[in-house]
């Protein structure tokens, strides 16, 4: 195993540079005191969207928050999230209100009513004060397809209650949307191993 030298006098410059660092982010924290409920957006082509937003869920449930978890796309096959958010049930509702993806349905109408659907369910948690957190997994994919209006759900999503976060997922997310948000993250694909040739595995994938 390789080590390395510091010398004293690269130890005292990496020391004030760091304690520069600490007084600056010190500062930064201080000045930044309010709160309020988030509205976030994950989009991009790169994969982890909704793994991330697991992350979040599981985060919040630590914290004792109810969460509201719902796919607006999955729903037509078991996923491993189906089968582990079973086990904070207390904490977290899921509901996987999708069809499938557009590409196996093949109905618009049907695809509609289901977005539909996903939608209402989500209003009512908006309304429902025990909820802290609502996720809406895959709502881009939904909108960007006009099966919901645009105007309507980020008016909606605007006039929420101030303590409410809200995370909606799903690559090609609109401009209005990430307009209104607070955080938008950017999720970039560099190397996906179905394009080797590699299927999609239960743990992973699903």
């Amino acid at each position: 195993m390789s080590s390395t030298t510091v010398t004293p006098e690269e130890a005292e410059r990496h020391k004030a540079k760091m304690q520069k660092r600490k007084a600056l982010m010190d500062r930064r924290v201080a000045e930044r005191q309010n709160e309020k409920g988030l509205l976030m957006v994950h989009t991009g082509p790169g994969k982890g969207k909704s793994t991330a937003a697991l992350g979040l869920m599981l985060r919040a449930a630590g914290h004792g928050f109810r969460v509201g978890f719902i796919q607006f796309i999955k729903g037509a096959w078991a996923t491993g999230e189906q089968v582990a958010l079973e086990r904070f049930d207390d904490l977290i509702d899921h509901y996987a209100m999708g069809e499938g993806f557009t590409w196996e349905t093949q109905d618009k109408e049907r695809d509609i009513q289901a977005a539909g659907r996903a939608w209402a369910k989500a209003c009512a948690m908006f309304a429902d004060p025990r909820y802290q957190l609502v996720v809406l997994d895959e709502m881009n994919l939904a909108l960007r397809y006009a099966y919901l209006d645009i105007d309507e759900v980020v008016a909606t999503l605007v006039s929420r209650r101030p303590n409410l976060h809200v995370l909606v997922t799903g690559r090609n997310a609109p401009q209005k949307l990430m307009d209104a948000a607070d955080l938008v993250t950017e999720f970039q694909a560099v190397k996906h191993p179905f394009n080797a040739g590699i299927k999609a595995q239960a743990g992973i994938e699903f």
